[in-house]
């Protein structure tokens, strides 16, 4: 026999606020104050630190390799006859410390862009939030790919390029504390700059830009990005500015193929689904 509900048997809207929230992860219902913010990126914070000073013991266990693979390449293109030199007791020192701390920084770069997710997560819906996994590999991989293109493509170039405007009574003779802060700049600066296509592709999945917006806006982001490599190249010439300015271009284009595709499979879907 089935039971009827009395009339006075109203819904509570508690209990509908809940329901219609039960789409939204996290304990709260999606929803937090601003003290539980504030509490939760400073797990976030103490969880990334962490990581990046596990990394940092484990780089400085084999920081002569480490050290060598950094700067020897400096050290071999400079002209016959010039170093690298420190005129500073202690800054051999700090650039070691400094290397393992990059190091240790790449090499916790998953654990840190897993944190950026917790962190976001909360105001994320359940199928938004499957892309977790996706979302930690790809800014990682291409935070480290950004850094190696820096290494092993960019920086050289633009290292070259200074040392071309030596003379014959000028001698060449850097030092380690400002070839490396260059070093640094140029690579943090890339791996930062290499996190716009997974980017681009999970806001294409969200809905929040379209193939057709960022192709609407090339000519924009084209002058963006040479004010951005204007910014990041550590002299104001056009060489430096283009050869940073160029890898930025071809990965908006990238972006806009990722959001292109993404846009065409979100179509099908729709398009299965009102079948």
């Amino acid at each position: 026999m089935a039971l009827v509900p009395f009339p006075n048997q109203v819904p509570d809207p508690a209990s509908a606020d809940e329901d219609d929230d039960s789409e939204w992860p996290g304990d709260s219902g999606g929803k937090m104050s601003f003290l539980e913010h504030l509490d939760e990126l400073r797990k976030r914070i103490i969880w990334s630190a962490a990581s990046i000073g596990i990394g940092f013991v484990i780089a400085w266990v084999f920081i002569t390799p480490v050290f060598d693979f950094v700067m020897k390449p400096l050290a071999d293109a400079l002209p016959a006859g010039s170093s690298l030199v420190f005129t500073e007791p202690t800054e051999s020192f700090s650039l070691y410390i400094q290397i393992a701390a990059l190091t240790g920084l790449l090499m916790a770069s998953p654990v840190i862009m897993s944190q950026v997710w917790l962190f976001i997560a909360p105001g994320l819906y359940v199928h938004e939030k499957r892309m977790a996994i996706p979302f930690v590999i790809l800014t990682s991989a291409c935070f480290v790919a950004g850094a190696a293109f820096s290494h092993y493509v960019i920086f050289p170039q633009m290292w070259r390029f200074f040392i071309s405007f030596t003379a014959d009574y000028v001698e060449f003779m850097p030092r380690i504390a400002p070839a490396f802060g260059l070093y640094i700049k140029m690579l943090l600066a890339f791996g930062l700059v290499f996190q716009m296509p997974p980017l681009v592709l999970f806001l294409a999945r969200m809905g929040v830009v379209t193939a057709r917006f960022l192709l609407k806006s090339f000519k924009y982001a084209v002058f963006l990005i040479f004010i951005v490599s204007a910014v990041i190249t550590p002299s104001g010439d056009v060489f430096n500015q283009t050869i940073v300015a160029l890898p930025m271009i071809g990965l908006y284009l990238i972006s806009i193929l990722l959001a292109w595709i993404f846009g065409k499979k979100r179509k099908a879907e729709a398009d299965d689904l009102a079948d």
